[in-house]
């Protein structure tokens, strides 16, 4: 049988479009971190955490539920702000000193922890690229639909970028992130942590977030990390409390975040974004303000609100650069460079995990 008619069907069929897009697929890998973990149990836990936050004197949420799909789309609003300085002043040092990251590590692969929409990660791509070698991602962020986009764009835009993307938590990934990139491919890694988001920790938590760190790297490897330096009072309020309330919509979200989730029934209307900066503690703290006294369902448990009680759903502190330095040279990060931007509102460093 004549198969010609076939063959040229066949040849029309697959359009450079269509081999692009194929390229691309082959380049993309997303996995869930933790996916054999038993889900059940995985999500008593998660639902535990809530409920013991919840039951505090002054109540907690964790700030990981600010990101669903929605909540990352309000996250991406938040960072183009007038008011939102920090996403500026860190694009502006990687603009200009990505170079000399890259010229510093010599060519490695990237592994950056609540990547988002991987916007500044560019820059550093970028400066890879220069490099001649190999481009190897491994994007990690909890929300997949974000993380699936932001890879896809890239894969567009960098033809010989192999993405790696993990769906996880910062500790989850550093814990069982096993991927090591092939020695002939590439011969060192940098863990990247922008977006200052180290402030959203505590004093403890920091402490407990480098031992993972250093853990997960090893001797030789990289970590450049985004912090957020002092500034006055004035200027952090007005980040916070942006004057189109795109702030006060992300906060409010993560109780739609918790309806969904969980089962709960709380009233957004019944709550009120509140941000400030805590002077003593040198740190901002969002809270949801209870606007009228009423309970919310969550599970088989009630919880009681009294009009003016908050929950606070996230801080972030603001770094002298010294004490960071000290800190990251404890867990044997030792530095290797400082960049600031010209007004001295961000830095980003790079350590090197010791030698020994």
């Amino acid at each position: 049988m004549d198969n010609t008619n076939g063959d040229i069907a066949l040849a029309i069929f697959r359009t450079p479009e269509l081999e692009d897009k194929e390229n691309s697929a082959a380049r993309l890998r997303i996995e869930t971190l933790g996916a054999s973990i038993d889900r059940v149990a995985s999500e008593a836990a998660d639902r535990a955490e809530v409920l013991h936050g919840l039951a505090q004197p002054q109540k907690t949420l964790p700030a990981k539920y600010f990101y669903d799909a929605r909540g990352s789309q309000l996250f991406e609003e938040i960072c183009g702000l007038p008011e939102y300085y920090p996403t500026r002043a860190e694009a502006w040092i990687l603009d200009r000193y990505a170079v000399e990251v890259a010229d510093a590590t010599g060519p490695c692969g990237l592994v950056e922890l609540g990547s988002g929409s991987s916007t500044k990660t560019r820059a550093l791509l970028d400066a890879d690229r220069n490099l001649g070698g190999a481009l190897r991602y491994v994007p990690i962020d909890v929300s997949r639909t974000i993380l699936t986009e932001s890879a896809k764009q890239l894969l567009r835009d960098y033809p010989t970028l192999e993405v790696r993307g993990a769906v996880a938590t910062y500790d989850r990934a550093l814990a069982a992130l096993s991927f090591k990139f092939a020695p002939t491919d590439l011969p060192s890694r940098m863990l990247v942590f922008l977006g200052s988001s180290l402030g959203n920790l505590t004093l403890e938590e920091c402490d407990r977030f480098f031992g993972q760190v250093r853990g997960f790297l090893d001797a030789g490897e990289y970590f450049l990390l985004g912090v957020d330096l002092h500034k006055s009072t004035a200027q952090l309020d007005a980040a916070y409390n942006d004057s189109r309330g795109v702030t006060a919509a992300f906060n409010l979200n993560m109780l739609a975040h918790l309806n969904r989730r969980f089962g709960a029934d709380f009233d957004r209307a019944n709550f009120q974004h509140r941000a400030f900066y805590n002077e003593g503690d040198r740190q901002i703290e969002m809270h949801l303000r209870c606007l009228h006294s009423h309970e919310v369902q969550l599970g088989d448990r009630r919880f009681a609100f009294t009009e003016g009680e908050t929950i606070r759903t996230e801080i972030s502190r603001k770094f002298d650069v010294d004490a960071v330095r000290a800190q990251l040279d404890r867990y044997d990060l030792e530095p290797v460079n400082i960049w600031r931007d010209p007004q001295g509102w961000f830095a980003s460093i790079l350590s090197r995990r010791r030698v020994r």
